[in-house]
Parts: structure tokens; sequence; C-alpha cells
């Protein structure tokens, strides 16, 4: 989205987003979201979609830091509990509002009102999205920016910048994707039919069809249709910032702008030193700004492309155009979309990841950790259906929200014991695990407030065959530093490579077929935070840990936010509220 100026505009702006209440440079800003079910044609071919005030993706949401964000969120869902998970914001001294079901929070009921209040304490790019069964896949996300306050700037110059919010849809129902993850035999989701931005998308016809070899016609928009690309408009010899958002469910994606360099500056809220790629890696859970210099030749226009990565691909690149203002929008660009690299090539994904350091300035991580936790992620069997465990615990979520379970001491609300700090040493990552079978948990690790923890997420191969996927891991409540990638497992002296002077601050890293990823973090943000697979279905189906800390230092959590299970029925019966 262009940033709008003028105060004519801001109010306009307050309008379109439901404000109640929006001034320039306030500090509370209120929002009412209505989330429903609603017909829309995001690729052309009519869906039911997820979406708030009659908007999908839903309305993007502009602060600056240190402004508070009060949202009155409705669930007119009719047969089905939500919540909104405020992705990237840390929710310092707000942990009940981070919103995630049977975590933070009792899921809301249809019909029920809930307000979630917090403050946005750091600039950057973040985005919402549910956080109750499979909501995301359905379509309930969307933007999120933060800005610095009124006369601060950026450590970098642009003109002007655009958002792009990416996602993924099928033509199946999520309440259908849900039951054959859920089912024996096990039914995958299959790969997404199409691939969005800012939801938009093309099934049945193809932008590009007269440049690549395609059996889909030539898309023939005649106006007002919502599946039309968002074109970007542009002038020439201008930087613009990008702010980039993955929030699909399944798919890793590629993005490139056809004749045009990108810089790399921001990843998941935090500054980045600089640097140049022809194309980007982008994994769901993942937000960055990049750089664009509009120095190609200005009587042309050129592809924005995204395509997946990870996955062997079942869907057509994404695909929007970027208009220099000098010529007319309805002019196609006069060569092919820029080709997205091979699925496969993780190589090449490695090596864009690996070049994203911390900028100069940025908080470096503690010399030395306090606890150490491994965690192999596996494909497993429970009872002849299909989960993926950690330490061969699959997560299950309990009926009472951990919050309030911890800080009343309702201790038979979920398994005391804690899950497993490692896992065997003698186990085979490159091959089907010897005993598929798993058991079901819902643990906690407990942290003492202020240890710095180091957490190594160790992959594996799948269940049967030989292969082992890509998985984005995205921690609630805080950013972790990244020390490192490896190959192979994780073996002692490892810990010699990691680094300790640039290391990038982020709120999700990928794990690496067959290999290793490093992290820490200081458990300083007294909570319960999911630390989880930002993949939707492998969430749902199990892969996934929860971290608690100082919940003895959380103040009053609002009575709407545990009103199920065994907290509301004790919260009430002992005069708490």
């Amino acid at each position: 989205m262009v940033r709008i100026m003028g105060l004519k505009a801001v109010f306009v702006w307050c309008i379109w987003l439901g404000l109640i209440q929006c001034s320039v440079g306030g500090r509370v800003r209120h929002y009412r979201f209505d989330v429903e079910y609603m017909m829309r044609k995001p690729d052309c071919l009519e869906h039911v979609v997820m979406g708030i005030n009659g908007q999908f993706p839903g309305p993007s949401i502009r602060a600056e830091v240190g402004d508070t964000l009060d949202i009155a969120l409705t669930n007119k869902l009719f047969t089905e509990g939500t919540v909104i998970h405020w992705h990237g914001i840390r929710q310092v001294g707000t942990p009940w509002a981070d919103g995630t079901a049977a975590i933070s929070q009792c899921a809301i009921n249809p019909g029920e009102t809930f307000h979630y209040r917090f403050i946005v304490d750091r600039p950057g790019t973040y985005f919402y999205h549910g956080h109750y069964g499979m909501q995301r896949s359905a379509g309930l996300y969307g933007s999120l920016i933060v800005d610095l306050p009124k006369g601060q700037n950026e450590p970098f110059h642009y003109d002007d910048e655009f958002n792009l919010l990416l996602s993924d849809l099928w033509h199946t129902s999520s309440h259908e994707q849900e039951v054959g993850l859920s089912s024996i035999p096990f039914k995958w989701i299959g790969e997404p039919q199409s691939l969005l931005i800012n939801g938009r998308g093309q099934f049945n016809c193809s932008l590009a069809a007269k440049f690549i070899n395609t059996t889909l016609p030539q898309c023939q928009f005649k106006g007002g249709e919502e599946c039309a690309p968002q074109i970007i408009h542009v002038e020439p010899n201008k930087t613009y910032r990008i702010r980039i958002s993955s929030t699909t469910s399944l798919a890793s994606l590629n993005l490139a702008v056809s004749n045009h360099k990108l810089i790399v500056v921001e990843a998941d809220g935090n500054y980045v030193t600089p640097f140049v790629v022809d194309d980007m890696d982008i994994y769901s859970g993942e937000s960055y700004s990049v750089l664009l210099r509009t120095d190609q030749d200005p009587k042309k226009n050129y592809w924005l492309s995204i395509g997946v990565r990870g996955r062997k691909p079942n869907t057509p690149q994404g695909l929007t155009i970027l208009n220099y203002k000098t010529i007319s929008a309805s002019v196609f660009p006069t060569s092919p979309p820029p080709l997205t690299p091979l699925w496969n090539d993780f190589e090449r994904s490695k090596a864009f990841t690996k070049k994203i350091i911390a900028k100069m300035g940025t908080p470096q991580p503690p010399k030395r950790s306090d606890r150490t936790i491994f965690l192999l992620n596996t494909q497993n069997r429970i009872d002849g259906f299909t989960k993926w465990s950690i330490n061969n615990l699959s997560l299950t979520l309990p009926a009472t929200p951990y919050l309030g379970s911890i800080k009343f001491k309702l201790n038979n609300a979920f398994d005391q014991t804690p899950p497993p700090v490692t896992f065997p040493q003698d186990y085979d990552i490159f091959n089907p695990p010897v005993n598929p079978n798993s058991t079901i948990g819902n643990g906690v690790y407990k942290f003492n407030l202020n240890e710095v923890i180091d957490v190594i997420l160790q992959n594996a191969n799948q269940l049967s065959g030989n292969g082992s996927e890509i998985h984005p891991w995205h921690l609630h409540g805080h950013d972790f530093w990244v020390l490192g990638y490896g190959e192979g497992k994780f073996k002692q002296g490892d810990e010699k490579r990691f680094n300790l002077t640039h290391a990038p601050l982020r709120n999700t890293a990928v794990i690496f077929p067959y290999g290793w990823t490093a992290l820490r973090f200081k458990a300083d943000n007294p909570g319960v935070w999911a630390f989880h697979c930002h993949i939707e279905p492998h969430l749902h189906m199990g892969m996934g840990v929860i971290f608690a800390e100082g919940v003895h230092k959380v103040g009053k959590i609002p009575r709407e936010a545990l009103t199920c299970g065994l907290a509301g029925k004790k919260l009430v019966e002992n005069g708490h509220y």
C-alpha cells in the first residue's frame, strides 16, 4: 500500500478500516473487526473465504511505535470459534493478547466480542492471521505495519513504498483439509491451486499466456474483477520500499521483479546489513523490506512474480505488473516472467538465507546460554493417524488455556511432566524411523525468567521413502538470534561455529532438509508462548511446543480471555472475577 499523506486521506483511511476513533499522532487506535465467511473470487473462481469487515484479505493496520491498538473482534462465523495472532508483535506485558487459542486465551465463540489491546513497541513489517484450526488457510489474515515515530528516519532512503501480502489458496475448504489430515487413511491437502498477491491471483487464465508454454488462455479483464492483479505503479528513477510478508499455509516462495535488483534491508521487523539479490526466497511466517530502484527503460512494464520453492510445485506462478507511470498499465511486459529457481535447489536457498546478518548496532546475543534444548521433528503414526512429533511427542492442545492454568496453578489442566529436552543420539536422521510410533502430549518447557536458552532444531527423514522437508519455525513473544545452520546431525563442537557477533534477530527461521538450525533467545517476556512450524497443516498435525516463563509476573488477565475449561470455573469459584 502506498503511504497515504494528508489529513483528509488519513481520515478516509480510518473510515475504510472501520476505526471508531483515529487521530493523527494519537496514542490509541481503535478498530472494529467482524470476522465472517463470505463468497469471493480471489483467483477468478468463486470460493468461500474468511474475511474481516467484508474485506479479503482483512484491512491493513498502520500504526506508529508506542501506539496502543485496541481491536474489538466480533466472531460472526455462526458455528466455530476464532482468534487472531498478531504475528511479530511481542506482546510485552499483554501475553493474553497474543491470539493463540488454548495457549494465551479461550477461542472467541460465535456472537462474542473480544478486545485485543496491546502496544506496538518496534517499527517493522508484520501481519496478522487466524490461529484457530486452519483458519489461516481459509483466508483470515491481513497486514500490520508499524512506522517510526514522527521525526525519526529509517537507516535507508526511499521515496515511497508499497506492501505485498503473499498467500496460497485451495479450492477445497479448510474444514475438508482438516478432516483429511485427521483421517485414516491420511489424505494430504495437496499443493495449492493458486498463489495470491494481496489476495488476488488467476487460476483459469494466465497473465503471461502469450509468453509461456501453457494451455491456459490469456486473462481478459473487463473491469471490476476481484482477481485482476493489483498493479504496482511507480515513477522512473525513484527508490521504493517493498514490504513483503508471507502468510502462506504451505508454500515456500521465491519473489523476483524482472530486470530489477532488490536490496534486502529488513527481516521480521529487524534491520539487516543491506545486500543485493536478483530474487529472494520467502518462507511462511517471514517478512522483509527490500529496496527497488526504478532505473530500467521507462517505456516498458515489468513482471513481479512469485513461485513455489522447497516442494515439487503444482501451482502456477503468481504474477502482477510493475507499471512505470510513463506508459499505460495495460501494456504487457515484452518478455516472459522471471523463472522461479528449481524447487529443490536448496543450496541456492541456503546461500540467500546465510546472507542475512544483523545491521551494525543490533543487540548481540549473550555469549553463553543457560540451557540447551534439542528439538527433533519427525513424521510418525499414532493409532494409525499420521502426525508430526517433536522428540516423539505430538502436540495436542488442552481445553484450558495454558496462561490461566499456570498462573492459577490448575495442575490437572495439562500434563505436568516436562517434554524431553533432547532425543536419542543414535537416531538416524537420514532414514525413515525404525519405530514410527509416537504419542500425544501437551506438557510445557518452563524457563526461569531471564534465562538464556539455546534451541537446536534438528530435521530428519520423513515417515517413509527418502525425503526431508523445509520447516519454517516461528516463536511467539520473542525475537531470537539465528546462530547458524548446519548439515546432517548436530554434534558436539558445532557450537564453536556459532555466529555471536552479527547474528540476525528474527521471529521465524527455517530448518533445511537433513540439517539443523541453532537459535538463542532470552526468556524475558512473562507469559506462555507457542513455538511451532508455520506450515499450517504441520502445526495441525502436532509440530509445535509450548514455552512458559515468569507467568507469576503476569498482571491481571482479562476475564474474557479465560472463560473456558477449568480456568473459567475455578476463577469464578475463587472470586478472582
